[in-house]
């Protein structure tokens, strides 16, 4: 499996022809205790850069957008009841959405571990 990450500290897990999207650890970090995610519908056409979901925690809502182009093919429905899961495994068992990219190429865009670790640096 494949991860790359965005600037606004998304990351995308490639598995397959889909990727799991969700927020890094450190951004988790960052907001505090999450108390809601409010996730797109399952279907919905994301364009790179798109909102596409919203964490709310106790500091504040962040939105999460697209690191890739591409069509939501899951989402995440245990963080209905549980969206601290975020917290506790945000880059594994708290990710957001599932997403089918349109276009692979666009993961070239996108940091690999080393280079997002430089900018946490």
């Amino acid at each position: 499996m494949t991860t790359r990450y965005t600037n606004d500290h998304e990351y995308i897990r490639i598995d397959g022809d889909a990727g799991f999207v969700g927020i890094t650890n450190y951004a988790q970090e960052q907001l505090g205790d999450i108390v809601f995610v409010e996730l797109p519908e399952i279907g919905k056409k994301l364009a790179k850069g798109d909102e596409a979901a919203v964490i709310e925690s106790v500091k504040a809502a962040s939105e999460v957008y697209a690191p890739v182009s591409g069509e939501v093919v899951e989402v995440n429905a245990v963080l209905g009841d549980k969206p601290e899961l975020v917290n506790a495994e945000a880059e594994t068992g708290g990710w957001l959405i599932k997403i089918k990219p349109s276009d692979l190429s666009e993961l070239d865009t996108l940091m690999d571990e080393a280079a997002y670790q430089a900018i946490l640096d």
